[in-house]
C-alpha cells in the first residue's frame, strides 16, 4: 500500500503541474487572439463557437480540477489508512483539506477575482504538501525492535 500511496502523492503533485500548464496555456491563447483582433464578451463566453490556440486549456483546468484531482486526493486520503507509515494519513488528510480548499476557491474566484490570488498560492502548497507526502512514503522502515534480548533486530 506504500507504493500505491506514493504514486498517488506524485500524481496529486504532477495534476498540480498539468492545472498550471493548461490555464497558463488558456490564457496565453486568449490574449494572443485578443491582440489580433478577437472580441471577448459575455456572449462569447457563453457561446461554443469561441475558438483560439489554447482554448481547450479552460475545459481541461476546469474538468480536471473539479473531478480528477479530488478523486485523486479522495484515493490518496483512504490509501492512507492502509499504508501503515508515520504520517501517512496526516498528510494524506492535508492534501485533502488543501484540494477541498482548492476546488471552493476555484468556483468562489468567479465571484470574488480576488480570492483567484489565494487560489493560486494554495496550488503551490498543495504541491510541497503532495510532494512531501511521496517522500515520505519513500522513506526506509525502521527495523523493529528485539524485544526478547533487547537488541536491534538486524537489518538486511
Amino acid at each position: 500500500m506504500r507504493a500505491i500511496y506514493r504514486v498517488l502523492a506524485y500524481l496529486l503533485a504532477l495534476e498540480v503541474v498539468v492545472q498550471a500548464a493548461a490555464i497558463a496555456w488558456a490564457l496565453f491563447g486568449l490574449s494572443t487572439w485578443i491582440e489580433n483582433g478577437g472580441v471577448l464578451d459575455k456572449a462569447g463566453m457563453e457561446s461554443d463557437s469561441l475558438v483560439f490556440d489554447g482554448v481547450a486549456g479552460f475545459m481541461i483546468h476546469g474538468l480536471n480540477g473539479q473531478m480528477i484531482v479530488p478523486v485523486v486526493g479522495l484515493l490518496l486520503f483512504v490509501v492512507s489508512f492502509f499504508a501503515r507509515f508515520p504520517g501517512a494519513v496526516a498528510w494524506a488528510g492535508a492534501a485533502f483539506g488543501t484540494v477541498i480548499v482548492q476546488v471552493a476557491l476555484g468556483i468562489f474566484s468567479h465571484s470574488v477575482p480576488a480570492l483567484g490570488l489565494l487560489h493560486g498560492a494554495v496550488a503551490l502548497v498543495l504541491l510541497v504538501v503532495a510532494l512531501v507526502a511521496a517522500r515520505k512514503a519513500s522513506a526506509p522502515v525502521a527495523a523493529p525492535a528485539d524485544t526478547s534480548t533487547g537488541a536491534h533486530a538486524a537489518q538486511v
